[in-house]
Formats: structure tokens, sequence, C-alpha cells
């Protein structure tokens, strides 16, 4: 008897699998979609007509299409077609992706700066992000971007940027300050890797030239005056990531890892590497809530230079604390936030936040105790607002104030568009 029970159960269990290894999918349909082209869209689709029709493959093709920007939100139906067959539709809502980007920062030093942009995040519906910006800030600078993640396959892209970066720099060296015109000019590009759904590397080369004239300040014989150096970049970023979107909510981890090694043709600024990990941590609280973080750890070779890579910088890492009021070899960096929707209404969201921005340096040459010194530890506390249009991509207005509570802190304004983080 005991056998005959056990027959019988392996030959339901057999059928059932037999009835799920014969569930396919007919076609796949998109639906809802104006400039997206529907061809793109099944091209990054892992679900294919012939295909076994698997709720995981297609809820994990959803979550991918939701990161799109040009995708606002995106779900999925499922009808039945014939001899066990069925259509599968992707129901798409589109953002609009023409996007004009904004950031303008000040402090209680009187302070301003601003950069201008316009970008098409999915240019010839193919979710090619093409654009540039300007920037005032005492110089003119301008940029120029196209990242096309997916122009040769589902898993292979590529990405070129071009800049031409011009400000007024502080550097210290000898308890002194001095201010340099600098220029940053560059010419970069970047092979782009889907490994799979939630990893993908960028990897390439980026040829720059830096240009460093003494402006006003202190002096010292062992800091030149004038500097002109030709450097390359050997660029890689490995990017984890399982965010989850639902408009203006968001939830997840995800982790992000920069490593950089730079050549150089002059003594003054030598050959070294930089390298760190950007982690976000969201959750959602309630129905109306979000919690943010981002952690910021990082390290580059200490040489004992004016020159150092990691800035403490107003619009970067610590809103409120100026525009690049210090520079270090290692950087520690934690900004966490609340967001609250006060107001939801169509297209309209109003947010508001409250945020603690903190971080901590190494000094040039330094060693890991500066990380714990009084004077490298920034801590700002402060409020913001954001207006969102929940139909259109990165469209929101941002405004933050921070007030620092720690030693020789500032205070001021961080206007932008985009959450800043």
């Amino acid at each position: 008897m005991f056998k005959k029970t056990i027959i019988f159960l392996l030959l339901i269990l057999g059928l059932y699998s037999y009835g799920q290894e014969r569930r396919i999918v007919h076609d796949l349909k998109i639906q809802g979609n104006k400039k997206i082209k529907a061809s793109f869209i099944k091209g990054i689709s892992t679900i294919k007509s012939g295909s076994k029709l698997d709720s995981l493959i297609i809820e994990r093709d959803i979550l991918r299409l939701k990161r799109l920007p040009s995708v606002s939100h995106a779900y999925y139906q499922v009808f039945p077609s014939e001899d066990n067959q069925y259509n599968v539709f992707y129901n798409i809502e589109e953002n609009f992706t023409l996007i004009p980007s904004l950031s303008i920062y000040t402090t209680n030093d009187d302070e301003f700066a601003y950069r201008a942009g316009l970008y098409e995040f999915n240019f010839l519906g193919r979710n090619i992000t093409f654009g540039g910006f300007y920037q005032k800030d005492i110089y003119s600078s301008y940029a120029i971007n196209f990242r096309a993640p997916y122009l040769f396959s589902n898993k292979l892209g590529l990405a070129i940027n071009h800049q031409n970066l011009t400000t007024q720099e502080p550097v210290f060296f000898e308890n002194e300050t001095a201010d340099y015109k600098y220029r940053n000019k560059s010419f970069e590009v970047l092979g782009l890797y889907e490994f799979n759904f939630r990893n993908k590397l960028d990897l390439g080369l980026n040829y720059f030239v830096e240009d460093y004239r003494y402006k006003f300040g202190a002096t010292s014989p062992n800091v030149p005056q004038v500097l002109n150096v030709h450097k390359w970049l050997i660029k890689g970023i490995y990017e984890y990531n399982n965010l989850d979107y639902y408009y203006q909510y968001i939830s997840g981890f995800r982790s992000q890892f920069n490593f950089q090694y730079v050549t150089s043709t002059d003594a003054t600024l030598p050959d070294f590497f930089i390298g760190w990990n950007d982690f976000f941590y969201f959750k959602r609280i309630g129905k109306r809530g979000n919690w943010a973080n981002r952690l910021r750890m990082g390290l580059s070779t200490n040489d004992n230079t004016p020159f150092a890579p990691f800035s403490v910088d107003n619009n970067l890492n610590v809103r409120g604390v100026g525009n690049t009021i210090d520079r270090g070899t290692g950087v520690i960096v934690l900004n966490t936030e609340y967001r609250h929707t006060l107001y939801e209404k169509g297209w309209f969201v109003l947010q508001g936040n409250a945020f603690i921005d903190s971080g901590t340096w190494r000094n040039p040459g330094g060693d890991f105790g500066d990380f714990s010194r009084e004077d490298n530890i920034k801590v700002y506390p402060g409020l913001g607002l954001r207006l969102i249009h929940k139909k259109i991509y990165n469209a929101i207005f941002r405004i933050d104030y921070g007030h620092g509570i720690t030693e020789n802190a500032t205070k001021g304004f961080v206007f932008g568009i985009g959450q800043y983080f």
C-alpha cells in the first residue's frame, strides 16, 4: 500500500511538472510606451516568445524597467493564448526625459556657484543619455556626456565623456592656504558590461591635463605656483544594485566601488591610486516615509601633497560646509536623512526631509588617527524640502539648509535638481 501511494504521488508530481514546463510564452507585448521603442524593451527583457513562463523572471524584468530613467512605473499582466501558451503584457508608464539640471550652492561667506545643464535620458528611444552642462564657479566650465548601457546588446554598452572644468581651488600646506586657478580638461571612454540583473562593471581610460595657476595667499618654495601636468587614468566601477522603486520611494541596498590608478608626467604630482565605496541603504517607513543612507569610505596614496584628491565640499558630501574647504587622502562620510511626503496629488509631491551629514578626513601624509581628530570631523544637521514631478525623470527640485555644530563650523543653503544622494 505504501509503495502504491509513493508511485501515485510521483506520478501526480511528474504530471504537474510536465504541465508547468509546457507553460510557454506565446508573445511579449509592450503597452503604454510612446517614446521608448518596443524593440528596445524586448531586447533587454529576459522573457522572450517561446520561453518558459516564469513569474520570477518577469518580476526581475519589471524591476529592471523601473530602474530605467525613461520609466516612472511598470507592471505586467498575463493572459492565456492557446495550447497552454500565454501572452505577457509589459505595461509602461513613461517619464518625460528631456531634463534641465541645476545645482546652486552658497555659504555664509557669500560664496555662490551654479551648474546648469540639459540632458536627454531616452535619446533615440533606447535609454541613451546624452547632454551636457555649463558651470560658473568664478570661472566658466562645461562638459558633454554620452552613455548607452545597451548600445551593443542587453549586456554591453559604451560611455564617452569630455569635460573642461575650471575653478578656484584652495591648496593647504604647512598650516597655510593659497588659492589656485585649477583647470581639468579630460576625454574618457568606458566599456559598460552588465553581468546579470544586479551586477555591472564600467571599465575604461581617461586622458586629462591638470593646470594649476597661483592666484593669491601663502607661498612656499616647496609648492609650485604653476603646474601643467598630463595624466592617464585607468578607471573601474563595480556596482551591486538591489534597489526597488515606487515613484518617489526607494527601498533596498546598493553598493558602488570606484577604483582609479593615475599616472603622471611630473614628480610634483606623482602616480597614485584612489578608491572608494559608496554604500546606500533605503527603507520605506509607513506609507509616506523613506529613510535614506549613504556611507562613503575611501583611501588614496598617502602622499604629503597640497593637491590631495578627497575634498570637503558643500555640493558633494556635507551640506552647508562651504566650497572645498579642506582636502585629504582618506575619507569617511555618512549622510542620513528621513524623507516624508507632506502632500501628494496626481503628478505633484511635496516632500520634507531632516538630515545629518557627517564626515572625517585623513590629512595628506597623516595616519589613520586623523579620522578621530576633532578638527577633522564635520557634523552638519539640517532641514530641506523637495518639489517632485512624478512623471518627469529626476524632476526633483531640492533646497537644503545645513548648520554645522562642530569646530569652526559654517552654515549655508544647497540648491539642486535630484535628491542629494
